[in-house]
């Protein structure tokens, strides 16, 4: 539907196809007069059309309210709404009886002149509904019945019955059709404006959308001081960082492999001190260690120290699902260390890329990037000044062309610290936290047996954390034992409900291994003894080494087996054989290993000699007796040796259980006064 106003104030509302049909009628009539054309036919075989036709064009002029116009008012509508007819038409048209001629005329275009009747399809939208009624006025209409689709299933009302409704005079019913139909034509000239208005919109906002997306893929990103850019599939590329700020003085037990790489510096800084005597620095340096342990420090340090740039990668970079895209990677990582050498390339997790390359028909192409990489470190261009460092976890996971000489053909072991390396390093995460004066770091170091730098770092945040929980305003050594026992047996379980009859049998246990290693020589010096839920345990007692041991005697293997006897010794004493429980089973396997390893690897046996059963499935029925059989009997003297031990130490037995009930937790020198028979001050 469509309403138009003019001067008169009521709206009218009439079909649009109707409209149309009409004016169109009007102009293709034989004459403009009905009447006067139909009345005039010479053979009745060539009247029958025109007196169909005007009849149609009256029927249709009555439907819209239109038959009351004259000759001269309809033929000024049909000028004003349609376009005029030619000199050479108007003849014809009007009165004439020759048929209507073949016009030649080109229209403004050859897409126009190819296709001149377009159907239009689509979805109703604003647009092709515009496009319709374009279509309608271009071209006659094929039928009296066209109806556009948005005025389907829609009564409305005749010119005529709107005119009779508004009682509009009968002096302004002509200017009022007149003014409809020109409103109708207005109205179209303003959608076409406005169709096109929001089409340039479009466009613009298009064209600023594409140019701010272009902007954005070619500004970087500064982060700290590593660069990062978009870029797409194969021209991936990896900014160079300058470790000014990182040397050797940042790592810390880990003095051996610093060592090491201390060559490859020198060569960075100068290299013409190598070259002079005609030797050459290994290109590639793999770096071997247990996660955590500094590798990746290393490698930057390597770089601070020479002050040249650093690339880093990952293995897993080079690793996409579309054929050749690591290896150009690699070409373009390699393209830029050549053009900044000297530098430092740094692959970490190198495993991911140069693992042993193996024959699959899932993955044929697998093989592109660790070729490409082998390539580029040793083949017929050279890498001068550019030096690759690796870190893996797993070296026996890398290919052997790797690893061969003119590779990485120099490889450092970086181990997990000693003690000496991991209270340099308590102490240098110490000194980035508020923390106690008298706090002893290598207590918490013997304490840590085969703890990796990261761990370390981690202990120190977590105790640091705990002393904000609790509010204090720096890190005790309690907060470090804390950190420490919660990272090697799990949080307190405070929230456990547990009866006195099991915290006592927990304290008795306890106290037992603490006072069988307490008076056992050889055994390890105690650290604290806690009867606090950690974990799966219920209690537990903690031993620390004066030194990191690098081998064990048979008198401390025997001691630790000892300690490990002592609790459920220490049930059976007190509580009576029938009512042991089932706390001493992990001490039992700690036990049990130890005697087997005595007895199959250590050759500490007399009575199977100095031989080793690595695989005793292999050996016959009688050596699997007899080593079962040694072991038995290590694991018997000891247990007896606990049993006669804590029997002759029965009141210091007690005198302990009894403080851990008061308590809780006792660390060594409160055990030893306690041992010694003196009383604990209170807390």
């Amino acid at each position: 539907m469509f309403s138009l106003s003019t001067t008169v104030q009521p709206q009218v509302t009439v079909p649009l196809s109707h409209l149309i049909n009409v004016l169109h009628s009007l102009k293709s009539s034989v004459g403009s007069s009905s009447s006067a054309s139909c009345k005039s036919r010479k053979h009745k075989e060539r009247a029958a059309d025109p007196e169909l036709h005007c009849a149609e064009s009256v029927w249709n002029l009555r439907e819209l309210g239109l038959s009351d116009l004259g000759t001269q008012q309809l033929d000024e509508l049909v000028n004003r709404v349609l376009p005029h007819l030619s000199p050479q038409e108007a003849p014809l048209a009007f009165g004439g009886q020759t048929a209507w001629r073949t016009s030649h005329l080109s229209t403004h275009s050859f897409f126009h002149n190819k296709h001149a009747l377009v159907q239009t399809r689509g979805f109703k939208t604003l647009r092709s509904k515009t496009r319709r009624l374009q279509s309608a006025f271009e071209r006659p209409a094929d039928s009296e019945g066209f109806t556009p689709s948005f005025m389907k299933g829609i009564e409305v009302e005749s010119l005529d019955s709107v005119v009779k409704n508004k009682n509009i005079p009968d002096g302004q019913q002509d200017a009022f059709k007149r003014g409809f139909a020109e409103g109708f034509l207005k109205a179209q000239a303003l959608t076409q404006r406005t169709q096109d208005s929001l089409r340039r919109t479009r466009l613009i906002l298009l064209v600023l959308l594409l140019v701010g997306l272009y902007g954005i893929s070619k500004t970087p990103f500064i982060s700290g001081k590593v660069r990062f850019r978009t870029t797409s599939g194969l021209d991936s590329a990896v900014d160079p960082v300058q470790m000014k700020n990182v040397t050797f003085e940042h790592v810390k037990g880990v003095e051996e492999a610093k060592n090491e790489l201390q060559e490859v510096v020198e060569f960075l800084k100068n290299p013409q001190k190598f070259t002079a005597l005609g030797g050459k620095l290994p290109k590639g340096v793999l770096l071997v260690g247990p996660p955590g342990t500094g590798k990746t420090l290393l490698a930057r340090a390597v770089a601070g120290e020479a002050e040249v740039p650093f690339y880093y990668a990952s293995g897993s970079e080079f690793d996409e699902m579309f054929v050749g895209v690591g290896a150009s990677r690699i070409r373009n990582l390699f393209r830029e260390a050549k053009a900044n050498a000297p530098c430092v390339i740094f692959i970490d997790e190198l495993d991911s890329v140069g693992g042993k390359r193996i024959e699959s028909p899932m993955h044929p192409y697998s093989r592109q990037t660790i070729n490409q990489l082998l390539a580029e470190m040793d083949g017929f261009k050279p890498n001068e000044g550019v030096i690759i460092i690796g870190a893996t976890n797993f070296p026996e996971a890398l290919d052997n062309a790797l690893i061969r000489p003119g590779r990485f053909d120099m490889q450092v072991t970086v181990p997990k610290p000693d003690v000496k390396g991991r209270t340099e390093i308590l102490n240098w995460y110490l000194k980035k936290i508020k923390v106690d004066p008298t706090i002893e770091a290598n207590i918490i170091a013997r304490g840590t047996v085969g703890f990796s730098g990261a761990d370390l770092e981690n202990l120190v945040n977590q105790a640091a954390l705990k002393a904000a929980v609790d509010g204090k305003d720096m890190v005790t050594m309690k907060e470090l034992e804390f950190a420490k026992d919660k990272i090697l047996m799990g949080p307190e379980r405070r929230s456990a409900e547990i009866d006195d009859k099991n915290k006592r049998i927990t304290a008795y246990h306890e106290s037992g291994h603490a006072i069988v290693a307490f008076y056992t020589k050889d055994a390890m010096p105690i650290n604290k003894a806690t009867i606090m839920p950690r974990g799966p345990s219920l209690g537990h007692v903690s031993m620390l080494p004066e030194n990191d041991r690098w081998s064990e005697t048979r008198s401390q293997l025997l001691a630790q087996m000892d300690v490990s006897m002592g609790g459920r010794v220490a049930e059976e004493i007190i509580f009576g054989h029938d009512y042991i429980t089932t706390g001493a089973s992990s001490d039992f396997d700690s036990a049990t290993r130890i005697a087997k390893m005595m007895v199959t690897r250590y050759g500490m046996c007399e009575k199977l000699g100095i031989m080793t059963y690595t695989d005793l499935s292999a050996q016959s029925p009688e050596t699997q007796a007899a080593v079962e059989q040694e072991i038995r009997v290590l694991l018997k003297e000891s247990y007896e040796r606990a049993k006669a031990l804590l029997k002759s130490h029965a009141k210091e037995h007690k005198n302990l259980a009894d403080a851990l009930l008061m308590y809780e937790t006792l660390d060594a020198k409160e055990i030893q006064l306690v041992l010694e028979g003196k009383t604990l001050e209170t807390r």
